[in-house]
């Protein structure tokens, strides 16, 4: 092996394993037949103590490196090199003669262990890695025939687990679609393939951690977590509340339950840099538009409506009109940045009243700007949710003037 070089000073680390592989356990170089039992047991038992030291010395190894270039060199060393000895290990066990059951149990024990090692060093070193190239055929196999027998053992659980049975179809045919597929119809990269274990891993924690938000299951936090941005998660995610939105009459009331979702929606954190579909947009991206565009149709039906007068159909009279104008307080900032404001002030529970709604309503009609003296309350709640960049610098600064003055007091 040429990738990791062999000195008196830095030993070359895989050294017991490459000689196991290319060796000891080589029908090529030795007599297997000759090989006892006890001599199998005794690799297999080192061989487990030999990854979990290998772990430990390239954490070290990393940790006492301070230049981020040595470090990549590193990594890259190691995992080009488990990849060959993967392949190795992969033919080997194919000219093991099939009567030799053991010595095959012990090969599989081989490719087991330098798959835990490599993915233990793509998912903590990924950085380093090139995300992008493409991932060798033996090492693709033995990755796929390891998350098939994981996908089997969580498929049952899932189900009991998950409620919602059609989105668990649609995680479950994604990751079956990749893992039984023969015929690769294009390269896969690491990048995919990490993505795919990484789904797996958060699934397989959902079994002891599946709890419900005030909306969103654990499973919904998960898929936006890692971006997965499969167009039948979005339709099924978007049906699913749709559903739950039209189970009210009332334009007002659709309208309140859709913000409290998007408040809830907009609440899920994502993984940066992680994408199901690189071809596709950002599942936040996709779902916030579905939302916005929900609100704005809401908003203009409601706004379209026309509601006949009721009770006393007597005009207000002029002096009225002007005793409430008196009444308005006039706020330099923008109607998009005062919103800002009080929807932070409903949420950490500064401003409390039964609901959001209620905040802007009782407070807006009481508001003007240097642009508009009548104010809507219900634009100025929806605004607030997909509110610019500079309307939240300009709100921040605010708050910062603010806080500058009080601790002149």
């Amino acid at each position: 092996m040429n990738d990791i070089q062999h000195t008196a000073d830095n030993p070359y680390p895989l050294e017991w394993i490459d000689q196991m592989i290319t060796v000891t356990l080589n029908p090529a170089r030795t007599n297997l037949e000759a090989i006892t039992n006890e001599q199998v047991a005794s690799i297999t038992t080192k061989l487990r103590n030999e990854i979990t030291q290998l772990k430990s010395s390239l954490k070290n190894q990393a940790f006492i490196l301070t230049k981020e270039s040595q470090i990549e060199l590193l990594i890259k060393k190691y995992h080009s090199t488990l990849i060959v000895l993967l392949d190795e290990a992969f033919e080997n066990k194919n000219k093991v003669i099939e009567k030799s059951d053991l010595l095959r149990t012990t090969y599989n024990e081989i490719i087991i262990c330098l798959d835990e090692l490599l993915t233990f060093i793509e998912v903590r070193f990924s950085s380093y890695l090139s995300l992008d190239e493409r991932v060798p055929a033996t090492y693709l196999l033995v990755s796929k025939k390891e998350l098939s027998q994981r996908l089997e053992k969580l498929k049952t659980r899932l189900y009991k687990l998950i409620t919602d049975h059609r989105i668990v179809d649609i995680v479950l045919n994604t990751l079956y679609s990749f893992t039984n597929r023969p015929k690769e119809d294009y390269p896969v990269t690491f990048r995919e393939l990490l993505y795919k274990k990484a789904l797996i891993k958060e699934l397989e924690m959902l079994e002891d951690n599946e709890k419900k938000t005030c909306i969103y299951t654990t499973l919904n936090e998960r898929l936006i977590y890692l971006n997965f941005n499969s167009k039948a998660f979005a339709n099924h995610f978007t049906e699913r509340l749709a559903e739950k939105i039209n189970e009210f009459e009332n334009i007002s009331d659709k309208l309140d339950q859709l913000l409290v979702h998007f408040k809830e929606f907009n609440q899920m954190h994502r993984k940066p840099g992680v994408i199901f579909n690189p071809q596709y947009r950002d599942i936040k991206m996709v779902l916030s538009n579905w939302f916005v565009q929900e609100i704005f149709y809401l908003e203009k039906k409601m706004h379209l409506s026309v509601s006949p007068l009721q009770g006393n159909t007597e005009l207000p009279k002029q002096k009225d009109s002007e005793e409430k104008q008196k009444q308005k307080v006039l706020c330099v900032l923008s109607t998009d940045q005062t919103g800002l404001i009080l929807r932070a002030s409903d949420e950490l529970r500064i401003l409390v009243a039964k609901s959001m709604s209620e905040v802007f309503k009782t407070i807006v009609p009481h508001l003007s700007t240097p642009y508009k003296e009548e104010l809507s309350y219900d634009g100025m709640r929806s605004k607030s949710y997909v509110a610019e960049e500079r309307d939240k610098q300009i709100a921040i600064e605010t708050l910062e003037r603010i806080i500058k003055k009080i601790k002149e007091y």
